[in-house]
């Protein structure tokens, strides 16, 4: 027989139930979020290990006064030229053709080899002037597929790479449902990052600098 109980006993039933529901309710969610739970890198905190190798590139080398950089980026179109581009160690214009100069400026575009330590290119190699430069052809990355990416991802991808990359961005455009983002040096690790970030089929990376093992 189901005892007679008061409204008000019945109000604090109701109430204790509700009440110990939401403590579970919280402590499933307390628990789902413990630090102790692996996460993933976030988009703008992975950066790509510098080449083990020696690597070969292709870019504008502007000598200011005696400090060379190498430019993989935009030249501005002024005479002379200006960029922004990566320290050059060991770089002479000595015995290589191909370059002008106007003032205190020397430039010139060119194959370069040599060692890049995320902040400065070592070159091993004399280079090459780029009008005699063949390059080994590249496949296609896309395999000849149609991207993914919808245009409200492809906007909000084109919009956040190069503030996510910083130093490491060159440029990025919008082709076919890709966008295509070109940086100074990638070993997969940010194809990886962006893949994550939206989806595989919106985004190539494609890296100025190729090791030069085969």
């Amino acid at each position: 027989m189901t005892p007679h109980l008061s409204p008000a006993v019945r109000a604090v039933r109701v109430l204790a139930f509700s009440a110990g529901a939401v403590c579970v309710m919280l402590l499933s969610g307390c628990a789902s979020a413990s630090p102790d739970s692996p996460a993933s890198p976030a988009f703008g905190d992975v950066r790509p290990a510098p080449p083990a190798a020696e690597v070969i590139t292709q870019g504008t080398v502007l000598d200011t006064g005696g400090a060379a950089e190498l430019c993989l980026g935009a030249i501005a179109e002024s005479y002379p030229p200006q960029c922004s581009g990566i320290p050059l160690s060991n770089w002479t214009w000595e015995g290589i053709d191909g370059y002008e100069s106007a003032g205190d400026v020397t430039w010139g575009a060119y194959a370069v080899q040599g060692t890049y330590d995320g902040s400065q290119f070592t070159v091993s190699t004399p280079p090459i002037m780029l009008a005699l430069y063949d390059p080994m052809m590249l496949d296609d990355p896309t395999g000849g597929r149609t991207g993914e990416g919808d245009e409200a991802t492809l906007s909000r991808a084109f919009d956040e790479v190069a503030t996510v990359m910083g130093e490491d961005f060159l440029s990025a455009y919008t082709e076919n449902g890709w966008l295509w983002v070109d940086v100074v040096w990638d070993d997969g690790t940010w194809q990886d990052a962006v893949d994550a970030e939206y989806g595989e089929g919106v985004v190539i990376v494609r890296s100025a600098m190729r090791t030069t093992e085969a």
